[in-house]
């Protein structure tokens, strides 16, 4: 039903939905993690990660059911880079994000892990079941780790009302997440007809207009957790997605759906995202903030490779 709607009013609209769901997602997430005692950084790596990774999810099994491997290895690793190059540089261009020490010790050093797996389980040109099982059980140590790691309770920024009530914020995540799932499906139905339109490849719409349509989820939560001084959504949902992408929906997916690897994405595409998240890590280390400056480095970094993608 949704590929029915002409592009010209799918775009719009979901680009509408997908900013209500992320305003709607940020602030019931804040006040979840205030009524439940548990950190922001929590929340961001966990709920709002993972509630912003569906669309992902979605749009790599659907390819999959379709035969269509390079929009699945396209959406994440597309995703994993516009994530960093993008969505980071854009919300630390509005707003420079703080970093808490433990992002840089544990939560992107696990991001650095996810994305180096890519390298042995597709050098031999094909993601079988095999690496999927590989993927998604490195996801189970990683959550493991994560819940083990994390601490109980987290200080919350002052003025931020304490709500004893959880249910309205739940409702509220709920609700935003809903619409980002319906928003992102109206949006990417609409930029790959124009893609197809125009003749572009399947590994480049995945790269492209597929990639950044699922990560528009992302870009709209960060951006509005940046602007709202919330550095700890705002980063931990980017580190939080980019782990979910690899480890569990590349691992879903080829776990049901195997896949080939085009040669391109050996050499071209899989590198690009290893080093934008090793970049990360300095990046975030520099006097712990991810300054507008290094913002705009980001943003530079994802225009060459888009023009490389292009160009090659």
């Amino acid at each position: 039903m949704l590929s029915e709607i002409p592009p010209a009013i799918s775009l719009p609209a979901g680009m509408l939905l997908l900013w209500a769901g992320a305003e709607l997602l940020v602030r019931g997430a804040s006040h979840l993690a205030a009524a439940l005692g548990v950190s922001r950084l929590v929340i961001g790596l966990t709920l709002v990660a993972f509630g912003t990774s569906l669309p992902e999810l979605m749009v790599s099994l659907t390819a999959g059911i379709r035969g269509e491997p390079g929009v699945v290895l396209g959406n994440v690793v597309g995703s994993n880079i516009a994530n960093i190059g993008l969505i980071v540089g854009l919300a630390a261009l509005l707003r420079p994000i703080a970093v808490q020490h433990r992002v840089t010790r544990r939560e992107i050093p696990w991001m650095l892990i996810a994305a180096l797996l890519t390298v042995p389980l597709a050098v031999d040109g094909g993601l079988g079941r095999g690496a999927g099982v590989i993927l998604m059980g490195t996801f189970g140590l990683y959550l493991t780790f994560f819940f083990w790691a994390s601490p109980p309770t987290g200080s919350e920024p002052e003025g931020e009302p304490l709500s004893k009530a959880w249910a309205v914020p739940l409702g509220l995540a709920v609700l935003g997440l809903g619409l980002l799932i319906t928003g992102a499906p109206l949006f990417l139905n609409g930029a790959i007809a124009v893609a197809r339109a125009v003749g572009i490849s399947e590994l480049v719409i995945g790269l492209t207009l597929v990639a950044v349509g699922t990560s528009l989820p992302e870009l709209a939560t960060s951006v509005v957790a940046a602007l709202k001084g919330q550095s700890d959504i705002a980063l931990g949902n980017i580190v939080g997605s980019n782990v979910f992408n690899v480890l569990l929906i590349l691992g879903a997916t080829v776990t049901v759906f195997p896949i080939e690897v085009p040669s391109l994405a050996l050499w071209r595409d899989i590198p690009a995202m290893l080093i934008l998240s090793a970049l990360l890590l300095p990046v975030c280390r520099t006097g712990f903030t991810v300054s507008r400056l290094e913002g705009v480095l980001l943003l530079c970094l994802y225009g060459l490779y888009l023009a490389w993608l292009f160009l090659s």
